[in-house]
Order: C-alpha cells, then sequence, then structure tokens
C-alpha cells in the first residue's frame, strides 16, 4: 500500500514521540531525579560521581543524557544551558558535543512536531497575524532563515521551535537547519563544561563580545545569500551598457489601472516620470470593462425593477426604450469619466504624457513611436502595465460570424435577439444577466460542471438559479467546437455529455478570460520573458528578470481586477524608485473581488473551496440575509453572509457575501482583514438601523453565540437567582 505525504508526517510525528516516551519511561526515575538538580551548582557538587558513573556505566549514561536532554528541549523544561555544560563535564568535548548536538536536535524536532499537529491552528489562531514576518523569511529565504535564528543567541530556543511549526518549511529542512545552526553554540557551552571548574555562572560563558561576534556569524548565512542573489542579479546586466545619466526616474509603459496609479504615484513623491500609452488613456477599466459594463448593469436593473414591481406595491409599470440609446449613456458615462485618467490630468500632476507604441530595448531604453517619430528615452526603473485582453479561441468557421469580446460589444447599437455567452466566469454571468434583462433570449455555455468556478458551490447555484429564474438558459459541461453559416443563420455547434449541440444565434460573446499582453514590447529581445510565458513573470517585489525592470497589473497574471491592478503598482512604483533602501513584498490576502450580478457576490480571502483544498481548519457562520430588516425593507430578502473563522477564534480567513449591496457590505471586512480585527470587534461596532452593513454585525453575532462561555452563564444564572430571594 501507498503511503500518501499525509500519512508519511503523521509516521513521522509518532515514531519521534514513541521514541522519545520508550526512552523516558525506561529511565524515568534517573531522569527525574536529575530534572530536578539542573542547576551549575548542584552540577558542581554531584560532578565526581557523575563522571565515575559514566566511566562506570558509559552507554547507560549516555541514554540516561540523551534521554533527560531529549525531554528538556521537547518540553522547554528550564535547564538545557547546564545540561550542555554537564556534556561537556562528563563527557569531554567531543563526545559531549556529538550528544548535545542530536539530543538538542532531536527534542526541537518533537517539539516543532508536536506544536505543528496538535496546536498549529489554536496558535496561528490567536498569533496568526503577528507570525507574517516569520512566514515570510521561511518563504523568502528558508534554510537560511532558521539558520540565522539558530546561530543568534539571543532568540529563545524553545519560540523557535514553536514559530518555525506554524510555517510551510518541511521537517527535515527544520532538522538539518538546527542541526548546523545550534552547532556552534553547543561547541561553546560543551568547552566550558570541561573547565567546570572555573565556572561560577553560566553568564561567565557568554560575554558581551561573545554574544556579538555570535550575532554577527549569524547573519553570515542570510549574508551570504543577499551577497550571492546581488552577484545573480547583477549578472542579468552583463550585455547591456548602462547610460552614464537617465532622461527620466521612471518610464511606465501602459496607460490603465496599474500605468496610472504608478505614475501618479512617482509624480507625488517628485519623480521624473513618462508615461507612454498607444491606445486610449484609462485602459479597459474605463473604455471597455468596469464603466461600461456597470452603466449597462443599471440600466439592466432598472428595467427588471420595473418589470417585477409588483414586489413593490406597484401593479403595473411600463417601459419603452431603444438599445442604441442605451448605449449612447453607457459612452456617455465612460465621456464623462475620461478626465479622471486623461493626459491634460497627468500632465499636470507632472507626468510626461506620450503617445505611441512603447518597446523595451534595454533594461534601462525604451524607444515609442508617436506621431513626431522614433524616438528614445532612459531611466533608471521601467514598469510594464501592458495590461491584458480577452481570449478569443481558434475555432473552425469563427471568421464567418457574428462574434464579440468584452472589450467590443460595446460597438452595438443594436440588441442582439439571440445572445450566445462562452464563459461562465464573473464577466459573463454579469452580461448574460444584463442582456437578458434587456430583451435579448441569452444562453450561457460553460465547459465545467458549474458557472462562478472561483466561488463555493452553494454561491454559484444561487445565481445559476436567479439567472435561470430570468430566462437565461445555462448550459454546463458544455464545449464549443466550431460554427456554421448557412444562408445567414449562424450557428454554435458544442460538444455535450449527451452528445453535440446545435445552437443558433445573432451575436456570440467570448467571456472566457483574459491573455496578458507580453508581445510586442520588446520584452522576448531583451530575454525578460521567454517562448512558454504567457504572463510577465516577476518575483514577490514585482520585479522581473532584470531588478530595475517591474511589472503591475494584468500583465502579471494576479488578481486580474483593477483595484488590484492599482494595489499592485504602489508596490511595483515605490520598489521602483526606492528599492535600493527599502523593498517591499507585494500582498493580496487582502485584497477583495466582487461579481456584479444581481445578487452581487463580494469575496476575500479564503472560501470554503480553498480552505477545504489548501487544508485550512476552519468554522463557518452564516447569517440569512432574509433575516434582515433592511432587505425585507427594499424586497431583497435572499442571501447571506459566510465569515471563515479559525477554529474557536473570531479571526477572520475569509468572507463570501451573496446579496444586495454585497460588494460595499464586504469594505468592513477587508478593513477588519487588514488589521488584525476580529469578529468580537464588529459586534461591538455600532451600525446605523436599518442598513445592509448590520448584516456584518449580525454574523459577528451569530459567531459570538456559537462560542458563548457556558460555564460562567451558569454562574451568571445562579448568581441572579441569588439575587431574586
Amino acid at each position: 500500500m501507498k503511503i500518501t505525504k499525509s500519512q508519511n508526517k503523521w509516521i513521522s510525528s509518532i515514531t519521534a514521540l514513541a521514541i522519545f516516551v520508550v526512552l523516558f519511561i525506561f529511565y524515568r526515575d534517573d531522569v527525574l531525579n536529575l530534572l530536578a538538580q539542573l542547576n551549575l551548582q548542584s552540577l558542581k557538587e554531584n560532578y565526581s560521581e557523575l563522571q565515575i558513573y559514566f566511566e562506570d556505566h558509559p552507554i547507560q549514561s549516555s541514554l540516561i543524557y540523551v534521554s533527560i536532554y531529549t525531554l528538556a528541549t521537547a518540553l522547554s523544561i528550564p535547564g538545557a544551558i547546564v545540561l550542555t555544560i554537564a556534556g561537556g563535564a562528563i563527557f569531554g568535548l567531543l563526545w559531549g558535543t556529538v550528544l548535545v548536538s542530536f539530543s538538542s536536535t532531536i527534542g526541537a524536532t518533537v517539539a516543532f512536531l508536536i506544536t505543528r499537529y496538535f496546536f498549529r491552528n489554536s496558535v496561528r489562531a490567536r498569533f496568526g497575524d503577528k507570525l507574517k514576518i516569520i512566514n515570510d523569511g521561511i518563504k523568502k529565504d528558508g534554510a537560511f532563515y532558521l539558520l540565522t535564528l539558530r546561530l543568534v543567541p539571543i532568540f529563545p530556543f524553545f519560540a523557535i521551535n514553536v514559530l518555525m511549526a506554524l510555517t510551510p518549511i518541511k521537517t527535515h529542512t527544520f532538522y538539518i537547519a538546527s542541526q548546523i545552526g545550534m552547532l556552534l553554540g553547543t561547541i561553546i557551552f560543551v568547552n566550558a563544561g570541561t573547565q567546570l571548574a572555573t565556572l561560577n555562572s553560566t553568564g561567565d560563558i557568554l560575554s558581551a563580545n561573545l554574544i556579538l561576534s555570535l550575532c554577527i556569524i549569524g547573519m553570515f548565512p542570510i549574508g551570504a545569500k543577499l551577497v550571492s542573489s546581488l552577484i545573480n542579479r547583477r549578472r542579468v546586466y552583463n550585455n547591456w551598457s548602462k547610460p552614464k545619466k537617465f532622461d527620466y526616474n521612471l518610464i511606465v509603459i501602459g496607460g490603465g489601472a496599474a500605468g496610472l496609479v504608478s505614475s501618479y504615484i512617482g509624480a507625488a513623491v517628485n519623480a521624473k516620470v513618462a508615461l507612454i500609452e498607444k491606445h486610449k488613456m484609462g485602459g479597459d477599466c474605463l473604455n471597455t470593462g468596469c464603466v461600461p459594463s456597470k452603466a449597462l448593469i443599471k440600466t439592466a436593473h432598472f428595467v427588471e425593477e420595473a418589470r417585477q414591481s409588483k414586489r413593490l406595491g406597484i401593479q403595473k409599470t411600463e417601459l419603452t426604450f431603444d438599445f442604441s440609446d442605451v448605449m449612447r449613456r453607457v459612452r456617455r458615462i465612460i465621456k464623462k469619466i475620461e478626465p479622471h485618467d486623461s493626459v491634460e490630468r497627468y500632465t499636470k500632476l507632472g507626468v510626461t504624457c506620450l503617445q505611441g507604441s512603447a518597446r523595451v530595448v534595454s533594461p534601462w531604453t525604451v524607444s515609442y513611436e508617436g506621431s513626431s517619430g522614433k524616438q528614445e528615452i532612459s531611466a533608471r526603473s521601467i514598469i510594464i502595465a501592458a495590461g491584458a485582453r480577452p481570449i478569443v479561441p481558434h475555432l473552425p468557421n469563427l471568421s464567418e460570424v457574428e462574434y464579440a469580446t468584452s472589450d467590443t460589444i460595446w460597438d452595438l447599437n443594436k440588441l442582439p435577439n439571440n445572445l450566445i455567452v462562452i464563459g461562465g466566469g464573473a464577466i459573463g454571468s454579469e452580461l448574460a444577466q444584463a442582456f437578458q434583462r434587456l430583451g435579448s433570449k441569452v444562453i450561457l455555455i460553460e465547459s465545467a460542471n458549474r458557472i462562478l468556478m472561483k466561488e463555493d458551490t452553494e454561491v454559484a447555484e444561487t445565481i445559476s438559479n436567479q439567472l435561470s429564474d430570468e430566462g437565461v438558459a445555462i448550459l454546463t459541461r458544455h464545449r464549443a467546437k466550431g460554427f456554421i453559416k448557412e444562408k445567414n443563420i449562424q450557428t454554435l455547434v458544442c460538444d455535450s455529455p449527451n452528445g453535440e449541440v446545435k445552437l443558433n444565434f445573432d451575436r456570440v460573446l467570448f467571456a472566457i478570460g483574459r491573455r496578458a499582453n507580453i508581445q510586442g514590447y520588446g520584452l522576448e529581445d531583451i530575454e525578460a520573458i521567454s517562448t512558454q510565458d504567457i504572463v510577465l513573470p516577476t518575483n514577490e517585489f514585482l520585479e522581473t528578470r532584470f531588478p530595475n525592470i517591474y511589472a503591475c497589473g494584468d500583465v502579471t497574471g494576479r488578481m486580474q481586477f483593477t483595484h488590484a491592478a492599482a494595489h499592485q503598482a504602489w508596490y511595483a512604483a515605490v520598489n521602483a524608485l526606492f528599492g535600493q533602501l527599502k523593498k517591499f513584498t507585494v500582498d493580496f490576502s487582502c485584497v477583495p473581488w466582487a461579481t456584479f450580478t444581481h445578487p452581487q457576490v463580494a469575496r476575500i480571502g479564503l472560501n470554503e473551496d480553498d480552505a477545504n483544498r489548501k487544508n485550512v481548519k476552519y468554522e463557518a457562520t452564516v447569517y440569512g440575509l432574509d433575516e434582515l430588516d433592511r432587505a425585507i425593507a427594499d424586497s431583497e430578502d435572499h442571501g447571506f453572509v459566510k465569515v471563515l473563522t479559525y477554529p474557536n477564534s473570531d479571526r477572520i480567513i475569509g468572507v463570501t457575501i451573496v446579496g444586495e449591496n454585497a460588494s460595499e457590505i464586504i469594505s468592513e471586512f477587508v478593513l477588519a482583514m487588514k488589521h488584525g480585527l476580529g469578529l468580537n470587534k464588529i459586534l461591538s461596532t455600532t451600525h446605523i438601523y436599518p442598513t445592509f452593513s448590520e448584516a456584518n454585525k449580525y454574523v459577528a453575532g451569530e459567531w459570538k453565540r456559537k462560542h458563548a462561555p457556558k460555564t460562567i452563564l451558569k454562574i451568571l444564572k445562579i448568581y441572579h437567582r441569588i439575587l431574586r430571594k
């Protein structure tokens, strides 16, 4: 039978514990007797007897010593330093070092395993937000980080064991790094033990100079890694000549959300910034994404509200509208917001805005071709914020039919009678519902077994049921395989569980994802990307292969949302401009997102599917919006707020909200997660009545009821009964 990775971990921990228990039980009386005498004075008084005992029973005394030391280190019993000195005094430098080194490492590993498999969740729940530095260190430097902690004596031995158990570090890595890292300190104390007669206290061993020396030595592994990293980073520039001076501090390629925020930050700190955009300022969000889609969704929602007016006590409403007027409104809204992202605005901010196609020709030089011809400019740092574009699959006869993407659907002036939307993600679901409400007959095609695959199953079912109730035909497990056009009749051919399916349409909309724009910017010429790359590779600082070239936004393939692009842009800009002083690791843990269907779906952190996939233990607390007064008053009493917390803790690890205004309600949870506030803090916050945001307080109340202190409540019941007498 094949042993799984999880089973192997349990076998390792149980084996280590079993060995430890057997040794302890076998020499129980000797161990307990000696544990009671773990002080330097007692050691000096009994030194002669211990040495004679070792000479008469070398193997037995060694095993007893190992048992005692392992117990002391595993359970953090005071006296480890005295035990180490005893190792040198009794066994000598060589054999004492061997025994102490292996005993301390085995004991540390036992403590590590006990914490990892029995206490990790509870400790994480209480101190998880304070462990970020440790986790970041492990992710960045791995064993080197632990090695440094072991070499520096100012870090408590037991604390390191516990903290490391909460990180992703592997057990064998922990053991090896601990064995090596503690060896120098072991030798120092064991050697001191060989001079036992001259010791008056343990403080005689570690002088201030010795502690300083150990700290310096302790920083060597990380220092060596940094030097090695610096050499490797410089090596990528071997074939390039760096300009003697630069035209700009920062060149930004791309005028979408990421590029605009990067430029804004650069200008705000008085850096000289050049922004190059070949199309429209504002990028996808303003021109073809967030702004037009939400404008269309608003109109569609109004139409549906009128259609469902009986819910509000209105017997009948009549609406007449022309789809071309709806689209003109969408374009007017884009025009109204345009000045916020305009060349004029950013020029006033101090950014040099250049119109043209940009190409990186060296790590510091960008060529751009505009109305005045081709020019080259240089900068100390470059940010690539080239965005992404909708994916259009290569299907047979695609060029013969009328199709659109989320970029081109806004060119329509006539409402399609029959619209097929391919892709059941956020964009596909939003537009399918909007066009159905405006009068199209919509078929939503999804190759997976449900729509909204990034959400929990119950969330997907809620939205799927709503779309179906409104008339959208949802076909899951259907995959487009090609098109047929005969006598002006356009047909999509799909594979389905029941065989081939043919569907007629007026227009087909592809909403199957977005592909990063990494080609055509010279990145392949300077080898910043390879032929296998589908996104622009970056590290935790958003650096590309060249440390002075950064990337942010959709081009990185990470969380392709406008606000996530702006979030990345801060890190890219600050690291690009001040990286020589301080660099910041990009953090996506508190970035929310929403799907603007009706009802809306809003998310932050883990959902239940994520938690189960990552083996994160959690408690789910749910509050149904059918009980919320404001939702009832607005006839929007459907949906829920679901909060995931660590077991027996109010610390939030994820929130999902389905309902009216979910994208607004979730902001309180974003704040809470960002600043480590738990459900108790939300419960104690005053919310205006009646509002949808009260749902946050009520879900916190649900959690509190589940975790009410039963013993205290019983005591209070008795107390109040006594007072009534």
